[in-house]
């Protein structure tokens, strides 16, 4: 590409780049930077470049000022990591950053018809939009609500579990919210209070949840967390053989400006287990092991606390709800809530009682795969199948 003067100097500013320098190796914006570095006058390589970059801009947004303007926020660099810290940046890490965000929004304000009018082809090419952001400012205003935001994968994920010591994002989550869930209305919202204090930065207890299975225990942490993931509010999904790298774990999520639920689900132990021993440690509260921006939550069913450990452990939840199988009466207003919600016919009472004996369970969880077989009953009819049953 033959360049202007304004694209050459686009190119050389880009190599400046210090705080914000992993973005220039980021998938989208690397081939926008080769269409910048190249001399080729190749109309094939050309087009090559310019349709790479687009195709993979195009996935994820039509704006290129928005989409880098989002990379840009959630970066994870020392600069954002200092401000979450409350540390104030030295002159000369402001005035890079200053400049940094002014070059990165030169190149998101790129039009294509700079780039365009570079190549030597003369047929119609795919185009995006730009938008006139103010980069500097728009940063200030995340910096300011860090603790709302975070920064890197905090920013782009709400829910994550432990894979090999590294805090790793869930891409497809239960997606769960308070309103969707029926019944247990008193147990929910003890446990919605308590993540809304811890989310808001207030005293917030660890919690046991206990009940029998299928009751919504879960359910209930994970729609409190994605109700409140815009107030900064995560979640930590972690297993019983995880629990020696919790320590680690904790020191990492007290220097994030974010709150953390770290979940243990459906969790079983016996007293003698070194696990229990560390849990209670940090339950306990030590100042070494325990942030103020995480509490522990732990789901149990049946009498998996019973014993020695009922006594060791349970007393250092400051929260503790117990999640009992529903009567007849609720477990079918259960039942009919999420038909509604499904949109499917109300299974009758008695087919409602049976579904429950072959599973073992009235619960919210049999109640739901019940409404769940019903709707993928009613989707494999064909129009002609209806036609014939009319």
């Amino acid at each position: 590409m033959v360049r202007n003067k304004k694209l050459q100097e686009l190119e050389l500013a880009l190599h400046s780049l210090v705080i914000f320098r992993k973005l220039l190796t980021h998938e989208v914006i690397l081939p926008l930077r080769q269409m910048l570095d190249t001399e080729t006058t190749d109309p094939m390589i050309q087009l090559k470049q310019y349709a790479e970059f687009v195709a993979r801009l195009y996935p994820r947004s039509t704006n290129l000022t928005e989409y880098i303007l989002k990379l840009v926020l959630e970066d994870d660099n020392f600069y954002i990591r200092m401000l979450a810290r409350g540390e104030k940046p030295a002159e000369m890490l402001e005035l890079c950053a200053r400049n940094e965000l002014l070059i990165l929004q030169r190149l998101a304000r790129l039009r294509p018809a700079e780039l365009q009018k570079e190549i030597s082809y003369y047929g119609v090419l795919p185009e995006w939009e730009t938008s006139e952001i103010d980069f500097g400012l728009a940063y200030s205003d995340r910096a300011r609500e860090i603790r709302r935001y975070g920064y890197g994968k905090y920013a782009q994920f709400t829910c994550f579990t432990l894979r090999d010591g590294v805090m790793t994002p869930v891409n497809r989550p239960d997606p769960v919210l308070p309103d969707e869930l029926t019944g247990y209305e008193t147990e929910r919202a003890a446990v919605t209070e308590n993540l809304r204090a811890l989310a808001e930065g207030r005293p917030a207890q660890h919690m046991l949840l206990t009940g029998d299975p299928g009751t919504g225990k879960s359910a209930a942490v994970k729609a409190a967390v994605n109700a409140l993931a815009d107030q900064g509010l995560r979640i930590l999904q972690m297993r019983k053989e995880q629990l020696s790298e919790l320590p680690a774990v904790l020191d990492e999520i007290a220097v994030n400006p974010l709150r953390f639920v770290v979940l243990l689900d459906d969790l079983t132990l016996s007293a003698g287990e070194p696990a229990c021993a560390l849990l209670r440690t940090v339950l306990e509260g030590s100042v070494a092991l325990m942030p103020t921006n995480a509490a522990v939550c732990v789901t149990c069913s049946g009498d998996r606390l019973s014993g020695d450990l009922e006594g060791i452990l349970a007393p250092r939840f400051g929260l503790r709800v117990q999640f009992s199988a529903p009567d007849a009466e609720t477990y079918l207003r259960i039942v009919q809530a999420e038909a509604e919600r499904l949109g499917v016919p109300v299974p009758t009472e008695s087919a409602a009682e049976q579904f429950a004996a072959t599973r073992g369970e009235r619960s919210p969880r049999a109640a739901k795969q019940l409404t769940e077989l019903i709707g993928a009953k009613q989707s494999d009819r064909t129009p002609q199948d209806s036609e014939e049953r009319t």
